[in-house]
């Protein structure tokens, strides 16, 4: 039985098939511009609203306050209960430095948009600065509280021998444990971390409010610093519920609140500090005056 000649595509077809793909991409395209454009005003109309920003005020006290609760509720055994797990060795420890480079990019486009001036884009980056340097500080002043605090022991297979070295590096030196009281370091950082996010980025709304330039790249990086403040607000949630003791993560979630109420709440109002998140970058209105 003879078979016929097999008869491939011909340009003609091949050409409705590149058109048909270019049309797919397009659809694609704009469906992602739509739900990127929607998603960033909706998000940005949230975290702008002053109401729904002190009630995440109050939303961080009750995570801090009642979460460990919930760890009678919980699988212990779950991957975020391990201090090796990759959320905490990934993002938790190095949570300052996701912080800076989204949240810096995001101040970086918007006052640079909005005002085209060098001088003034450094000043409110140079907020960034401030917050680092309270986190360094802070850091420190976890350790000097637990090495004045602490004692040294010996681990012993019936339990603890108490030492007489008088500090940590000699009693780390000997091969034995430094105990002090330890402020939770994390929970300092991923709640001075939460407030400084949610206030940098409530500018969002009214720089859209103003019609100034808000293109795919700065809705993209906004959403991705709104994902970001998502996932510190989750793992801050791990943290209270699988490390730590109660009073460390109070004392460490209060004094990160403390943090920003002394930076954002206070001293950013000041005419000689780095400026409040949107100070300097939307026109005021001119108040009109009547003349006799």
């Amino acid at each position: 039985m003879e078979r016929g000649p097999v008869v491939g595509a011909g340009p003609g077809a091949r050409a409705r098939i590149r058109a048909l793909l270019g049309c797919l991409v397009k659809v694609l395209l704009w469906v992602a511009s739509a739900l990127l454009y929607f998603g960033s005003e909706q998000a940005a109309r949230l975290l702008g609203s002053p109401c729904l920003r002190r009630l995440y005020h109050a939303w961080l006290a009750a995570v801090v306050i009642f979460g460990p609760l919930l760890q009678f509720h919980v699988n212990p055994r779950t991957i975020f209960a391990s201090h090796g797990n990759f959320f905490n060795i990934k993002f938790v420890n190095s949570a300052w430095g996701w912080t800076c480079t989204f949240l810096g990019g995001f101040v970086l486009l918007v006052v640079f948009l909005a005002t085209r001036r060098v001088a003034v884009t450094a000043r409110h980056l140079s907020r960034l600065v401030v917050g680092a340097a309270v986190w360094r500080g802070a850091g420190r002043a976890f350790l000097l509280i637990e090495d004045l605090t602490g004692s040294c022991f010996e681990p012993l297979p019936q339990g603890l021998l108490l030492h007489e070295l008088p500090d940590r590096r000699s009693c780390l030196a000997a091969g034995h444990q430094w105990r002090g009281y330890t402020v939770s370091s994390h929970t300092f950082l991923l709640t001075f971390c939460c407030l400084l996010m949610a206030e940098e980025a409530a500018v969002f709304a009214k720089y859209l409010a103003h019609g100034l330039p808000a293109g795919a790249p700065l809705r993209l990086v906004f959403l991705l610093n709104v994902l970001l403040l998502g996932l510190w607000n989750f793992l801050l949630l791990c943290t209270v519920i699988y490390f730590h003791q109660y009073t460390h993560k109070v004392v460490g979630a209060a004094v990160g609140t403390f943090a920003w109420y002394l930076t954002y709440g206070s001293w950013y109002h000041q005419p000689w500090s780095p400026g409040s998140p949107g100070h300097g970058l939307f026109p005021r209105p001119h108040s009109s005056r009547k003349h006799n």
